[in-house]
């Protein structure tokens, strides 16, 4: 059964609870000097009737004892309720680990964001006692453009790869992606494929998959992931003829970007039966920034 994205992004921090800090940098934060960086239990300790679980618990240590704790909650849409339980978190956290607690929520959209960042009033106090939640929306995600740290952190470079659908540099940040995804296995390849397509805006994952079916093409896939694609690009290929194929993904990648396809090209481009130079256009249809472009 495929992941969800919410379940895919909790997976994210609690297999590789170090992506937290480099988030945190992007909003400013100043972490403590630590050494290690460990997913914690999500229950929260509290007498009540009701058990309270956040999504993720990560522990910032130095010297075997934590030093900074984070409570991270994912959030795709608004949730009336969470306001209401997240102090719970905090609070019991805070009490639980002796360490500052910071409240950090993944928003999916700006709308979200907005909704969460909201002061949360205690009250009582003087003056009044408020939560602010942290928030990490898809504008404050870093930019990762560079392999080398793609391959230190392959969840860092999907999520940016999310955030920034639209950046001016898509094609270097799917290229980093690339080569981070050639560091993990088939599976977590797969796992994160799906949430990519699922999470990218309608328009653009044409873009994504024909990018898919060419960046990572020497990739060595073992699973549903090789079956399921290379199935599909053979059962089109029969049915239409692969030049005919190829050139209608190129069609089809550049329209997804926005980009006006005159005529001359649009026949050149059908009308070509070489499979190798198809494929190189095909290439070159993530990067160009007109048509004409795709022929010099």
């Amino acid at each position: 059964m495929p992941s969800t994205p919410h379940e895919v992004v909790i997976d994210m921090f609690t297999e590789r609870p170090g992506l937290v800090a480099p988030l945190l940098a992007a909003l400013g934060c100043e972490l403590p000097d630590y050494e290690t960086v460990v997913p914690r239990s999500e229950r929260a300790a509290v007498v009540a009737p009701t058990e309270y679980y956040a999504d993720a618990v990560i522990a910032f240590e130095r010297g075997g004892n934590p030093v900074l704790a984070v409570v991270l909650e994912v959030q795709l849409r608004p949730d009336p309720d969470k306001p209401w339980s997240w102090p719970v978190y905090t609070a019991s956290l805070r009490s639980r680990m002796k360490c500052p607690v910071l409240l950090l929520v993944f928003c999916a959209d700006a709308r979200t964001a907005k909704w969460a960042a909201k002061p949360l009033d205690f009250g009582f106090g003087n003056p009044p006692i408020t939560l602010t939640p942290l928030v990490l929306d898809p504008s404050s995600v870093p930019v990762v453009t560079d392999p080398e740290v793609a391959t230190a952190l392959p969840e860092l470079a999907v999520l940016s790869a999310v955030a920034h659908p639209r950046h001016p540099d898509h094609a270097r940040i799917w290229q980093a992606l690339a080569t981070g995804l050639r560091t993990l296995g088939a599976d977590p390849a797969l796992r994160y494929h799906d949430f990519i397509l699922t999470m990218l805006p309608p328009a653009v994952r044409p873009v994504w998959e024909a990018f898919m079916s060419t960046g990572l093409r020497d990739y060595n896939f073992t699973s549903d992931f090789a079956r399921k694609y290379i199935a599909e690009g053979r059962a089109e290929g029969r049915a239409e003829g692969e030049a005919l194929g190829e050139a209608k993904s190129i069609l089809t990648v550049l329209d997804a970007r926005g980009i006006d396809v005159p005529v001359h090209v649009r026949d050149t481009v059908t009308s070509c039966s070489d499979l190798d130079q198809l494929q190189k256009w095909l290439r070159r249809a993530l990067e160009v920034n007109q048509a004409s472009e795709l022929l010099d």
